[in-house]
């Protein structure tokens, strides 16, 4: 059975930096990885993605230049690493997976059938 785990969450200043891991269990049979993140009004925002095709990462215009999603196949896992928080990047961070037919894979994140429980992101002023 297919299983995504994060960690690395927890709390950091304004202009500090965390590393989210993500270990999967089984790599499925999917095209893309990424993360999503929910506020505090249960909003759903797909922030990062990468391709397992050809390894191209996408990002959300919010977080482009601060944070970068990695993959390591060999150790089964991804990455993101975020820098330059700002309080706005409160919230559950949530590793995903699945297949997705466009280039741009971000734009299914938000919506894949894979993903673990998420790891709770506190940046604070």
């Amino acid at each position: 059975q297919v299983r995504l785990e994060e960690s690395g969450g927890g709390s950091a200043q304004a202009g500090g930096s965390l590393r989210l891991s993500c270990v999967v269990s089984e790599y499925p049979d999917t095209t893309c990885m990424g993360w999503f993140r929910q506020g505090s009004g249960l909003e759903r925002e797909a922030i990062a993605a990468i391709s397992s095709r050809n390894g191209s990462t996408f990002y959300v215009d919010s977080v482009k230049g601060r944070f970068t999603i990695s993959q390591d196949n060999a150790k089964n896992m991804l990455y993101l690493q975020m820098d330059s928080l700002k309080p706005e990047d409160t919230g559950m961070y949530v590793c995903t997976a699945d297949r997705y037919p466009r280039s741009n894979c971000l734009l299914g994140v938000g919506t894949f059938g894979y993903r673990g429980l998420g790891t709770h992101v506190t940046v604070s002023s």
